[in-house]
């Protein structure tokens, strides 16, 4: 059993190596996204909002149909830390094409025109990281080398169960074979606890999304839209006051537009008293988009634990729960499958290669 799991273990390592060291240098850049965003082009994303107040939401969508004219308002992420720039995903009339925007929220300023969602570098990285730059089949493949990452950590555990008698063996003054081979255990022994939270939470979300878009749509085309599908009289500022109201402590953090007919205007945010782990988007509030009339809302802090389990998802995922500290934690860990594929590549090869002369002196003296 051992034996067969450590053969599994081993070439499915060898096969899914590449992919994976996309996925975990992607994603440890992008556990600083925010930063990353700042520092390349603090001219779209930062504000100098400390001292300022936001701009009611309806000043600011006004000053967006205004602006991008031909375009409408699919999504906005809310910011209110006086640093960082609203951004906006619109489509574009005629298509169902998604575009990005940065808003000044402070100031009522579009600082950019539309561009693809994948334009900026950390944009970029992020397509990269999720689904390959090729759609929906790099999310299949995603999906693979998450699924392959769980069973690693877990096989890997399993092979090594005495793991904690080499906690902290590494041995130096040996052969390379040894060192790297003390280096890999080491190193997942290490790591295994993280890999395999990042592993299983990318399994789920890639599932989730397969599902959706196979199910869900299945063949059908995306909607193309063509005009404003929602009652633009409507008062967002009303909205947000009554999200407040029926939900102590709602803050919204991401706003949802109809962008496709069976669609409403949605309010997602975080309330107060949640957990740790709890995302900011984990409550929200609905509202009929013809009427304005509030619909069922749903508050994570009366949901069910396994949906409060899920929304944790997206904390652990990223690994900014605690802070700095987690994220440090996350990025670091984030590249060990570098090291896993660097060292275990070198292992195969080194064991392989006895084999090889082995047989080649066997044939030789066959032949004598």
């Amino acid at each position: 059993m051992k034996k067969t799991l450590h053969l599994w273990h081993r070439y499915l390592g060898l096969v899914v190596a590449i992919p994976l060291i996309i996925i975990s240098v992607t994603g440890s850049i992008l556990v600083f996204k925010e930063e990353l965003d700042h520092w390349l082009m603090p001219e779209l994303a930062v504000v100098e909002g400390e001292t300022g107040k936001r701009l009611s939401y309806d000043e600011l969508r006004a000053e967006l149909n205004n602006q991008l004219q031909g375009y409408e308002i699919g999504s906005w992420e809310v910011f209110d830390d006086g640093i960082t720039a609203d951004r906006i995903y619109v489509l574009k009339h005629g298509t169902s094409e998604w575009f990005k925007v940065y808003l000044d929220q402070y100031q009522g300023v579009v600082r950019s025109e539309p561009v693809a969602v994948n334009h900026y570098l950390t944009d970029w990285l992020l397509d990269l990281h999720y689904k390959f730059l090729i759609g929906d089949t790099g999310l299949w493949i995603t999906g693979v080398a998450s699924l392959i990452l769980l069973f690693m950590g877990i096989s890997g555990l399993v092979i090594y169960r005495q793991f904690w008698k080499k906690f902290f063996t590494l041995r130096l003054k040996v052969k390379r074979i040894a060192l790297f081979s003390d280096i890999h255990k080491l190193v997942g022994i290490w790591s295994a606890p993280v890999l395999l939270i990042i592993g299983f939470t990318g399994v789920y979300w890639n599932i989730s999304e397969i599902i959706h878009h196979e199910l869900e749509h299945g063949e059908e085309h995306q909607y193309v839209i063509t005009e404003r599908l929602y009652n633009h009289q409507l008062s967002l500022d009303d909205m947000v006051a009554e999200s407040t109201q029926q939900m102590g402590g709602f803050r919204p953090t991401y706003l949802l537009f109809p962008y496709e007919p069976e669609l409403q205007v949605t309010f997602f945010g975080e309330v107060s008293n949640t957990s740790f782990v709890t995302s900011e988007y984990a409550s929200m509030v609905t509202f009929n988009k013809q009427t304005g009339a509030r619909m069922p809302n749903y508050d994570i802090r009366e949901a069910p634990f396994f949906l409060v389990a899920v929304d944790s998802f997206r904390k652990l995922h990223f690994g900014y729960f605690a802070g700095l500290p987690s994220r440090i934690i996350w990025c670091v860990i984030g590249l060990t499958p570098l090291i896993f594929a660097i060292t275990g590549c070198y292992l195969w090869l080194k064991r392989r290669r006895p084999k090889k002369r082995l047989s080649a002196k066997t044939t030789i003296s066959l032949e004598v």
